[in-house]
Parts: structure tokens; C-alpha cells; sequence
């Protein structure tokens, strides 16, 4: 064997199972390696599609995503994509081929690009340490949630190399004298609520049976929505998608508790909805992530399903029933979804109102979904109004904030969850600059539903820079025929301007499902989203 033979057979081995990518002689053998020790390669039609749709799978799915790219180009093409998992802290891999020749044309200081973004910057440094770097860039994606850019010189691939057993995986110990001091403050609060964010997916059933002892109501960041779908005492959504009843609850808590959640401003409204009397605690892997965005008066380094099974433990008798009790869960059984608040409707003749679409298209959708949401400024209507069954099947790439990451997050999605029906919602502007990727989706048979949010503009900047009179021609354009876009393609495709135009959807979604449907929904767009304005605020 040579090098990338034992690159692609060792990640096999460590349970690598699906990777993405697009094919260049720097990475043929190593992606071959892969196949030929069983994994499945997905080829997209661009980089950025698959480092895109790896992050998805990794979200959904729990298990670490794997991109394989050319030298060079091939990374520079990923580079969105990669960015927008670093900073989620998605456990990715991204084989990178490396040019090292002074004057190739291929050439680039990959580790420089790594860095840039937040990844961290590995390499295979020789034959007889293949084995090694290449476990432990696994390592670092799998205990400590990295984005890692594993760097494989071209000369190095093609050594003789012989396999071995990789080192065994280690993880971080938790601080027990820490977690005394949380039960404490946990049998002693009042009004505790628990936030959970993307460092606590795994942790759901030991959050849920930990509030439940000490009486706390349960919310989620935006990426982790659907943690505790069902139950009784749970609040969706925290931040800037958060209903009406749900920000006034979390906003009178006396004990805020972010499990893996960076309590940014998307998730606190700029900290508005934490009173500054209340006492915040936050437990993370990562200990610069403690208190970077909110003030905090407890930080604990830990994993929090292990941090929360270790405060259960020894979590003090409570005298009351904290925040569960019956008027509030009253109130939230009541007020607690986006449909249930009222709104008058912006629709006419021509466009349907967004939150009037995605309401009707959520009583179409098996209850078996999984969302993936791009970014823009139609963003919180898929993420309100539809209701997803449980943390896997809500998908929510924003940490970048780019658009154009919707429908490879959806492919990844889809390939992450088998036997859901997979739906990507995007705006018309990130559709078409990712829509090579609506081949890759035909070519594989996903029976997916596209959903776009169509405005004939960059929404986000026609409402933040309209109402102050500058002119907005170089952010709006013609109408565009989407549905013929799609058909072209091989998809089913629907222009909706009313909800009796989702008959065709209706149909679709009874089966077989053989081919992609694209909605092209005709949305009114007299109105900024809220959740925008919050961001506009933040830069």
C-alpha cells in the first residue's frame, strides 16, 4: 500500500462512512482508499457543495463528515463551506491534496487558509507517521468537535506504507467540585431554564431528566431546535426566533444554564432576553467559548451529557416545583407555536404571504422531515412555522451567515436521514448560486422537496437599506421563471402565488417521490424580518 491508500483505508477503519466531494488527481487514490474499504463517496458538482453537504451529514447523522478535494483549487473552492462548520464546530474532516513544489501552480499556503477560518491544520507528515496524523486529525474532529484540514503532499501519497491500529480515543475528564456548585444553584433557583446549543445534541435524555428533577423549562439555540420536541415544558427556540410567551418566560428566569451553546447574540436578542440580575452558567468543551459572548457567573469546561448525568447525581432535594407549574405550562401548551400568534396577511393577488405558505405547507409534510434552512431574510419562516419531530431533522447552518449553503445542507441531510422526507428552504438568491447542486440531487434519487422563498431580491438588503432611501436596483431583480429552471433539470416544479397552488406539492408528496418537487413560492416581501433587524444591529 502507499499512503493514501492507509489515509483512506484508517478512516474507513474509524468508522468514516460517507464522504463528499469532488475528484482531482491529487485525490483520486485516497477517495478510491475510502471506497475500496467501504465507505460511499458522493461526488457533487462543486466543492463548496460538498464540504456543505458533509457538515449537514455530520450534524444530522452525529458521526464525524468527510470532504475530499483537490490541491489547491479544490480547497479554495471549499473554503465557504469549511468556514461555516469551523465556526459551528462540526466535526469534519477535509482531505486536502497539497502541491509543495515552490512553483507549482497549484500551490497555496493550506494551513494559512485553515486558520483564516477557524479549521485547524494537520498533515500527514511521511509514511511511517500516516497512521498517526491520520488518527488523530479524527481525534481532533471527533472529542474536541473540529473542523480539521488534513493536508496530504503529494510526494508523501505516494510512499510505501504499511497499515497499523490506530491509538485509542481519549476524552476530557469532568471538574467534579464545579458541578456540586451547579446542583446547588439548580435546587435553589426558582425560575431556572436550560438553553441547549450544538454542543449538546448528544445530550438530550440527561438534560431532559435533569430539568425535570429541578424543575427547569428547556429551550434550544436556533441549530439545536427540536432537542426537546413534545415535551410539555419546552420552549423552542431561544433568541431572535423565540415566540412572544416563550421570551417572557426565559426573560423572568432567576438561573440561565447554556449547555453547549455560546449565548450569541442571535440566542440572547443581544442579551435582552437575560435580566441582568439573573445568574448564568455555561458548560462547554471549548473553555475560550465560556463567557466570550454573555457574562457568565459560572463556567464549566465538560461535556455537558456528562456534566449533566454528574449534577443529578448529587443535585440537593428541591422544597418547590421551580418553574413547572401548571399556569405556565398552560401557557405554553397555548402560545407556545409560531401559528398560534396572530398576524395580518401581506398576500395579494400575485405573492402569498410567507408565514401563510409555510403554514399551510407544514400541515402537507409527514410528520417524518428533515429541514435544511439557507440564509436570508426569509430564514425564520421554515424555521418557525415548521415543526420538525426532533433535534435531527432541523438543520441550520448560519454560523457564516452565507447563503447558497441551503441545498447541499439539504443533500447531506437527506443522505443522513433515510426514510425522511428531506426539504431544503432557501430564497431565491442562495437557490441559484448553489443550484448546480440540484443535479447532484437528481442523479441520486432523492425524493426532495426545494422550497424557495422567492422575492426577486436580496431581501436582507432591500429592508436594511431601503427605508433609508438608497437606491436598491444592484440588490433586485426581473422575476425569474424557477420552476422552468427546475424542470430543466428533471424536477417537478409548481409556482405558488396562493395556498391552493400547493395541489401539485399535495400530490408529490403521496408518492413515489421518484424525482426532486421545486416550489417556487411568489412571496410578498412588503415587510423586514425581526430577526434580521436583530442581526443589522450586530453586524
Amino acid at each position: 500500500m502507499n499512503v493514501a491508500e492507509v489515509v483512506g483505508s484508517t478512516l474507513a477503519g474509524l468508522g468514516a462512512d460517507r464522504v463528499f466531494g469532488v475528484v482531482g488527481s491529487g485525490n483520486f487514490h485516497v477517495t478510491n482508499a475510502l471506497v475500496a474499504a467501504g465507505a460511499r463517496f458522493i461526488a457533487t458538482r462543486h466543492e463548496m457543495g460538498a464540504a456543505v453537504a458533509a457538515d449537514a451529514y455530520s450534524r444530522i447523522s452525529g458521526r464525524p463528515g468527510i470532504v475530499t478535494v483537490h490541491q489547491g483549487c479544490g480547497l479554495t473552492n471549499a473554503m465557504t463551506g469549511i468556514a461555516e462548520a469551523a465556526k459551528s464546530r462540526t466535526p469534519m474532516i477535509v482531505l486536502a491534496a497539497e502541491a509543495t513544489a515552490p512553483r507549482s501552480n497549484f500551490r497555496v499556503d493550506q494551513d494559512a487558509l485553515a486558520v483564516a477560518v477557524g479549521a485547524t491544520s494537520r498533515r500527514v507528515r511521511s509514511a511511517e507517521t500516516a497512521v498517526e496524523d491520520t488518527a488523530g486529525a479524527w481525534h481532533a474532529a471527533v472529542a474536541e468537535r473540529r473542523t480539521v484540514i488534513l493536508n496530504l503532499p503529494l510526494e508523501v501519497q505516494a510512499a510505501p506504507a504499511l497499515p497499523s491500529e490506530p491509538p485509542a480515543l481519549t476524552r476530557p475528564r469532568l471538574p467534579a467540585p464545579e458541578v456540586g456548585a451547579l446542583a446547588a444553584l439548580l435546587a435553589e433557583a426558582d425560575r431556572p431554564v436550560f438553553i441547549a446549543g450544538r454542543g449538546a445534541l448528544h445530550a438530550g435524555p440527561e438534560l431532559t431528566e435533569l430539568a425535570a428533577a429541578c424543575g427547569a423549562l428547556l429551550a434550544t439555540s436556533a441549530v439545536a431546535k427540536g432537542l426537546f420536541a413534545g415535551d410539555p415544558w419546552s420552549l423552542d427556540v431561544s433568541g431572535g426566533f423565540a415566540t412572544p410567551v416563550a421570551a417572557e418566560l426565559i426573560t423572568a428566569a432567576d438561573l440561565v444554564v447554556a449547555w453547549g451553546a455560546s449565548l450569541n447574540m442571535w440566542t440572547t436578542r443581544h442579551g435582552a432576553l437575560i435580566r441582568s440580575a439573573a445568574t448564568v452558567v455555561q458548560v462547554d468543551l471549548d473553555a475560550d467559548a465560556l463567557g466570550a459572548h454573555h457574562r457568565i457567573d459560572q463556567g464549566i469546561v465538560a461535556d455537558t451529557a456528562a456534566c449533566a448525568r454528574a449534577a443529578l447525581a448529587v443535585l440537593p432535594p428541591r422544597a418547590g416545583l421551580g418553574y413547572r407549574v401548571p399556569p405556565v405550562r398552560s401557557r405554553i401548551a397555548a402560545e407556545g407555536r409560531w401559528r398560534d400568534v396572530p398576524y395580518a396577511d401581506d398576500g395579494d393577488d400575485q405573492h402569498i404571504d410567507p408565514r401563510t405558505f409555510t403554514i399551510a405547507l407544514d400541515g402537507l409534510l409527514p410528520a417524518e422531515r428533515v429541514i435544511a434552512v439557507d440564509s436570508g431574510n426569509f430564514m425564520g419562516y421554515p424555521s418557525m412555522f415548521l415543526s420538525v419531530p426532533d433535534h435531527r431533522g432541523f438543520c441550520f447552518a448560519q454560523a457564516f451567515q452565507s447563503i447558497g449553503l441551503g441545498l447541499a445542507g439539504a443533500l447531506g441531510a437527506a443522505l443522513a436521514s433515510p426514510g425522511r422526507l428531506p426539504v431544503a428552504a432557501c430564497g431565491d438568491g442562495g437557490f441559484l448560486m448553489a443550484i448546480a447542486e440540484l443535479e447532484t440531487i437528481r442523479r441520486l434519487g432523492l425524493g426532495m422537496l426545494i422550497v424557495v422563498y422567492d422575492d426577486n431580491a436580496y431581501g436582507a438588503e432591500v429592508h436594511h437599506f431601503g427605508p433609508g432611501g438608497h437606491p436598491l436596483d444592484i440588490v433586485v431583480f426581473p422575476e425569474t421563471d424557477l420552476a422552468a429552471i427546475a424542470r430543466g433539470y428533471g424536477c417537478e416544479a409548481v409556482t405558488v402565488r396562493d395556498p391552493a397552488d400547493l395541489a401539485p406539492v399535495r400530490k408529490w408528496l403521496a408518492g413515489p417521490r421518484s424525482v426532486p418537487m421545486v416550489v417556487d413560492a411568489k412571496v410578498a416581501a412588503t415587510r423586514p424580518s425581526w430577526w434580521l433587524e436583530e442581526a443589522f444591529r450586530g453586524h
